[in-house]
């Protein structure tokens, strides 16, 4: 048996935002169950990042990880993050329409980059849209591992979010505790990086509070790892990354 550690492949995770009637709402989606990664559990949109991403990229290190999950955001659940050239507001729902028709599915399949929509459109990313929130890597002992950036990011008020029917195929506006809930019930499947951004996100009341929150704090790498306690085995990751703690049992699917 081979201790070979897979390197992580990079990837990026948009937690969509709204004020709900009772307070603060993310979007999430069902994983289709025959897919190989967290096959039917609840998860953010968002997958890996191409190297075509990198086109649309700034200087900041983290631009193509935001590039990635705007991109995902579009072919997942049609929202796209976008903003006409030199234009404050986000592409509004009534273009957006015509735009997913000409290349959302070109673009799902991969025949089309990002950077050849966003310019047949006269649009630009809003990659300062997306506040940096969290940062997890597979653990080591995996054999399918992601280095994942996670992003917060408003979710446009006139642009409707909805699965894509193909590696998802169910979504849901929930409250991140509703969703923690209904998992502990055994009405939801989480992994584990998902319940604890969830139980994070739980915290703030609404949109302008988690997104001014995340901006000011410092994020830290988590890098889960097992661990043998008196009460048996536990998941281990930094306390300064703020989640409450630093040893938690494992209740869910394989960590990431």
């Amino acid at each position: 048996m081979s201790d070979k550690v897979v390197p992580a492949r990079p990837a990026s995770t948009v937690l969509l935002l709204r004020d709900g009637a009772e307070g603060l709402e993310v979007f999430m989606v069902v994983r289709h169950r025959e897919i190989e990664f967290a096959g039917g559990a609840l998860v953010f949109p968002g997958g890996r990042v191409e190297e075509a991403d990198a086109a649309l990229a700034g200087p900041d290190p983290l631009d193509p990880y935001r590039i990635a999950g705007i991109r995902e955001t579009f072919e997942e659940c049609g929202v796209l993050l976008a903003r006409p050239r030199g234009a404050v507001e986000l592409v509004r729902a009534e273009t957006l329409l015509a735009i997913e028709d000409r290349h959302r599915a070109a673009l799902a399949r991969g025949e089309r980059p990002l950077s050849e929509v966003l310019a047949a459109e006269a649009l630009e990313p809003a990659r300062d849209a997306l506040v940096h929130f969290a940062h997890w890597i597979t653990p080591t002992s995996r054999p399918k591992r992601f280095d994942t950036q996670f992003f917060l990011a408003a979710a446009p008020p006139d642009q409707l979010a909805v699965h894509d029917g193909s590696e998802s195929v169910e979504s849901v506006w929930i409250r991140p505790a509703r969703a923690v809930e209904e998992a502990n019930a055994g009405l939801r499947r989480l992994v584990f990086a998902t319940r604890k951004n969830l139980e994070k996100l739980a915290r703030y009341r609404c949109v302008a509070e988690a997104m001014e929150a995340a901006a000011a704090a410092q994020v830290v790498t988590v890098l889960p790892e097992m661990v043998r306690t008196e009460a048996g085995w536990r998941l281990r990751i930094p306390l300064a990354a703020d989640y409450g703690g630093d040893t938690f049992e494992v209740l869910d699917a394989p960590a990431m």
